[in-house]
């Protein structure tokens, strides 16, 4: 062990050449690490109690650009990723003011201090090919002990174009709603000041895409976006009439015909008509692109005090797909950004509406979704 040098935050002292020798070669005769260095898919590196690395795996040299593992042996973490306050201190890596806020050297320091497994994110700059780079990781700081020493398992997953799309997405709906709302406002004046026909559309247009903007913002953010629906009481007619106004001049229904049929037209229900509208339309434009010849038929009718509406097509879906048709991200369709329609019916119409989303498809049969709502919501 050297002398004791100055530090900001962690440990600065390294490991004598001959100690971190033997360490390496400790860390190389063991069967148990060197499976899981072959096996784990992400980055990692083991450190001995100093933050130095003895070994990493073949995806975190192909990240570094380096083919021989030795070159990054005895150095630290932040050493080898070139973040830019690697070299603030004369220690380096951990021992700077700036590693107080780091979430991959307060894992490891916490990791070694309570010898329990820790998990933060780290943001780091750093400098490669001459220029700067922001990058995210979610770390893992893992202890383990190999004949009576402790070595931390430093577990890194590049999480940084996850964290830029979070970014990005959080402030595009910031804006937008922002703008939204001042021309809801400016909708809304104008609709008392100068009553008409398009004036009306125009407030009502306004505030569709308002609501259209919170479920997006929902489907986008599901585990951190809570939306909260907005209950109306609204008869089976007028939800019939809006989809026939909505399906009037859509690119999905050109050429195409849906047939209505309304059995409950004197029923009425309380629910959020964005979120409802929102269901009904992909279950019709989904069954008008997987449409054969016949048309699409529409249905609402009563069934034990709650509404049905129902969707049918005369195709029917695959047997292996209809296992995992409310799966996000799984589509009958080519192409990336599938899979969000019949995922999203199920997520509204049973999370937020507390209503009950069903299929059932056989070549004898066709295909037909339904929507099963009660007649008042839960209290």
């Amino acid at each position: 062990m050297g002398t004791e040098m100055d530090t900001e935050f962690a440990q600065a002292e390294t490991a004598a050449p001959e100690m971190l020798q033997e360490q390496i070669i400790t860390i190389s005769n063991s069967s148990i690490l060197n499976g899981l260095l072959q096996t784990v898919s992400g980055l990692l590196a083991v450190l001995n109690d100093q933050r130095q690395i003895l070994s990493l795996n073949d995806s975190f040299m192909q990240m570094l650009g380096i083919d021989n593992p030795e070159e990054a042996f005895g150095l630290r973490p932040g050493k080898v990723l070139e973040c830019v306050h690697a070299n603030s201190e004369p220690s380096g890596c951990g021992t700077t003011k700036y590693c107080r806020t780091c979430g991959a050297a307060v894992a490891i320091v916490s990791c070694l201090a309570d010898d329990q497994p820790v998990e933060r994110t780290c943001a780091v700059m750093t400098h490669r090919d001459g220029t700067e780079q922001e990058k995210a990781f979610s770390v893992k700081a893992q202890p383990v002990t190999i004949d009576g020493h402790k070595f931390v398992l430093l577990f890194l997953q590049d999480i940084t174009i996850e964290e830029q799309r979070a970014a990005l997405s959080r402030t595009f709906f910031h804006d937008v709603s922002n703008m939204l709302y001042i021309l809801s406002g400016n909708s809304e004046l104008l609709l008392q000041k100068f009553p008409s026909e398009i004036s009306t559309d125009m407030y009502h247009a306004t505030q569709r895409v308002l609501k259209e903007v919170e479920i997006q913002r929902c489907l986008f953010d599901q585990d951190g976006y809570e939306y909260n629906p907005v209950l109306v009481t609204l008869s089976t007619e007028q939800v019939v009439s809006e989809l026939k106004e909505f399906f009037k001049n859509h690119p999905a229904a050109k050429n195409q015909k849906i047939e209505y049929q309304n059995n409950c037209s004197d029923e009425t229900l309380t629910t959020d008509f964005s979120l409802l509208q929102r269901v009904l339309c992909n279950m019709i434009i989904n069954a008008l692109e997987a449409s054969g010849i016949k048309p699409v038929k529409f249905k609402a009718e009563m069934a034990d005090q709650t509404i049905r509406f129902s969707v049918w097509n005369e195709l029917a879906i695959e047997a292996d797909m209809q296992k995992r048709i409310f799966t996000r991200n799984s589509s009958t369709k080519p192409g990336a950004g599938r899979g969000v329609g019949t995922f999203s019916m199920k997520l509204f119409g049973e999370k937020y509406l507390h209503g009950s989303v069903d299929f059932e498809s056989s070549p004898e049969v066709g295909t037909t979704f339904t929507l099963t709502l009660p007649m008042q919501p839960a209290s």
